[in-house]
This record gives C-alpha cells, sequence and structure tokens, in this order.
C-alpha cells in the first residue's frame, strides 16, 4: 500500500533576523486525490533512502524540540496542528542568519510510509524557500489571456526531513533534505541548529567515514611526509574504491594488507587514523557490512586525476605500472603512458 497524507499544514516563516513576521494556521488543508499526487511527488522524490540521521541532545533527548513534538505527534494525531505550530516557531527561533530566505512550512502526517520494508507512519517538515515564475494561458477559443504567477516548482523542493516512526527512544530514524546547503552558518542551521541531528550510525555512516578518511590520508596525510607523486596518489584512491566495490565487508587488517602494503606507509595510516578519529569526535570500526550506495556516492569525490598545469588531464582507472614519472635533460617534467589500445 501507498504512502498516504492523513493531515498537512502550511505555516510561513520568515528571517527573524531582519523582522520578517511568522503566520501560523489554525487549521488542516483538504488535500483532494489529485493533488496528493502532485506534493507526494514534491515532498518525496529527494528522499534518500540510504542516508539517515537521529535527533541528539547531550543531556536529555526530550530536550531536543523537534524530537519532543515528533515524539507527541505520533502519540495522538490530536496534537498534530498544535505542535505543527510550535515546530514553525521553532524554525523561526533560528532563522537569524542575513542570508536565511523565508518561505512555506509544509508539514504532513504520512501513514503506510514503507521502509526498510516496513510500513510505518512518518512525519515531514518540508519548507519551500524559492519561487519560480510561471506564465499560465487561460481564456476559451475566442480570446486568450496569459497571467504570470509565482509559485514553488514541484521538482525542487529546497529544505525538508522525514521523521519515521521508529527507533523512537534512541532519537527516531531521520532522513534529510537540503538542496541548497553549501557551506556556513546560514547553511547549517536547518540540519545542525532546527533538528539537532546526527548521522546514524549504521553501514552508510562507516562505510562514508573510512572513504573520507582514505581521501584525507592520501592527500594530506602522506603525500608531504613521504613525498608521494599524483600518480601514487591516484593508485592508492583507485585501489581503495576497488576494494570496497569488490567486497561486501570491511576488515582493516585485510584493507592494510591488500591496498596500503607497505609497512611504514601502514603505520602512518594507523596514525593518521587516531589523530582524524580525534579531530572529528568520531570512531572508525575496523570491521563492519559495506554500503554499495556510501561507495558509488564517495567514489565520485575521489578524483582518479593528476591535473598537468592548465594544458592536459590524465584520467588513471587502473595499473599504476602502466604510467612513469620522469624529468628530462632540460628539467622538463614528463609522464609517460603505456597502453596496448586506443578506445
Amino acid at each position: 500500500m501507498d504512502q498516504k497524507i492523513e493531515c498537512l499544514i502550511v505555516h510561513n516563516v520568515g528571517n527573524k533576523l531582519i523582522d520578517e513576521p511568522i503566520h501560523l494556521s489554525n487549521s488542516l488543508i483538504e488535500v483532494s486525490s489529485e493533488m496528493e499526487i502532485t506534493l507526494k511527488k514534491y515532498f518525496l522524490n529527494s528522499i534518500r533512502k540510504d542516508e539517515y540521521f537521529k535527533f541528539q541532545h547531550e543531556s536529555e533527548m526530550n530536550l531536543n524540540e523537534v524530537y519532543t513534538y515528533a515524539y507527541r505527534i505520533f502519540k495522538d494525531r490530536n496534537n498534530f496542528i498544535e505542535d505543527s505550530r510550535n515546530i514553525a516557531k521553532h524554525l523561526y527561533k533560528y532563522s537569524e542568519h542575513p542570508k536565511i530566505k523565508g518561505g512555506d512550512l509544509f508539514i504532513v502526517y504520512f501513514s503506510n510510509y514503507l521502509i526498510n520494508d516496513e510500513s510505518v507512519d512518518a512525519i515531514g517538515i518540508f519548507k519551500s524557500e524559492n519561487k519560480d515564475t510561471f506564465i499560465k494561458v487561460k481564456g476559451n477559443s475566442d480570446k486568450l489571456d496569459l497571467l504570470i504567477e509565482s509559485g514553488a516548482n514541484v521538482n525542487k523542493l529546497d529544505k525538508g526531513c522525514i521523521i519515521y516512526n521508529l527507533e523512537n527512544k534512541t532519537g527516531f530514524l531521520v532522513s534529510i533534505i537540503d538542496n541548497l546547503s553549501r557551506s556556513g552558518s546560514e547553511a547549517r542551521y536547518w540540519k545542525d541548529d532546527f533538528l539537532y541531528v546526527r548521522h546514524r550510525k549504521d553501514e552508510y555512516y562507516n562505510t562514508q567515514n573510512i572513504l573520507s578518511l582514505c581521501k584525507n590520508f592520501v592527500t594530506l596525510g602522506i603525500s608531504e611526509k613521504l613525498n608521494l607523486s599524483k600518480a601514487d596518489q591516484v593508485d592508492f584512491l583507485n585501489k581503495s574504491v576497488e576494494y570496497f566495490k569488490k567486497n561486501g565487508n570491511f576488515d582493516k587488517s585485510e584493507f592494510e594488507k591488500e591496498v596500503i602494503g607497505e609497512p611504514e606507509i601502514i603505520d602512518n595510516f594507523n596514525q593518521y587514523k587516531s589523530e582524524y578519529e580525534q579531530t572529528r569526535e568520531l570512531a572508525i570500526l575496523d570491521n563492519f557490512v559495506i554500503s554499495e550506495s556510501a561507495v558509488k556516492k564517495q567514489a565520485r569525490s575521489l578524483k582518479s586525476i593528476i591535473k598537468l598545469d592548465k594544458n592536459f588531464h590524465i584520467y588513471v582507472h587502473g595499473d599504476r605500472d602502466m604510467i612513469e614519472q620522469g624529468i628530462d635533460d632540460e628539467g622538463r617534467k614528463y609522464y609517460k603512458i603505456y597502453y596496448k589500445q586506443e578506445c
């Protein structure tokens, strides 16, 4: 059975810093069958079904406002309107950066939401910040007029989250959408301030962390210490990605032997891993199930490219022995590439 919108309410939340107002609704919106199809496309098409978060708080979970309001709504849906207003007020409190845009806040109660083969209730919180301009033709065969209208593009949801009624004692299971996220406090306010969530420590989280560690280790950790060439750095990254693509489980000892090889570099890797974990306040496990989706996502950021001035880029996908680096008699650097056939 497909998920169903049981309740929908819309509030408007401005930028508190520049004295934009907040408008709170007191009534639900009636959703027709045709409208529901469009709204579900708008709300749900951007949801990632592999990366999950959980609400957090340093002392007590019930001091996390959004967690508490969601908990109350799940317990008794009669609290939906009141606590949707509380959620909007909470968002308004954190809308205090000059670059934060005001917008419409949709709060939705879903039933029969299928996640990991389990049907659960869920609460959606979605913010539409940017408006598109649409041209609408209106009239009959004798006279047609053009109307210029502004509204949200159903293919471009700006920010949102889905709170699933699962793991409620430890912060619920949460999916996040933030298509406008960049850097700086105006980008972090949705996830870090308003929702205040952390990554769920699962296979996606573990795989993402170890691949990020590998990238930082080869580009920042050992390239200077051991004077590694770009070709050697790319080779390490290629071997790392290949290891994760062909194995279902990560084993640190096996990874060190198969990918790193040299004892000196393994020692450097373990030292850098400890510093990396301490700096970022996380723990990377020595053994875990590998997430295929995390590998696919992270592999896109592990560029197998050697950039040479502004003249050439060399894409390296395989055997490190097929590329040589040197300096000629005139002091010019060069790469020598061997191949069997042109493609």
